[in-house]
């Protein structure tokens, strides 16, 4: 089993952990992004297909 020979120091543990936090911070941006341009109709990257709401009433 792989063991660490020394000890990370904080400030690369704390540079890591952002990026790592950066990383869903703009994976989250981007699909967010997504569903509103999905939402509205102004997708250019996405195909939905459109539901009628007809049918709910």
């Amino acid at each position: 089993m792989a063991v660490p020979k020394k000890r990370t120091s904080m400030s690369k543990k704390r540079i890591r952990r952002n990026i790592w936090k950066k990383k869903g911070s703009l994976t989250a941006e981007k699909a967010l992004s997504l569903a509103k341009s999905v939402s509205t109709g102004h997708s250019k990257s996405f195909f939905a297909r459109q539901t009628s709401n007809k049918s709910l009433e």
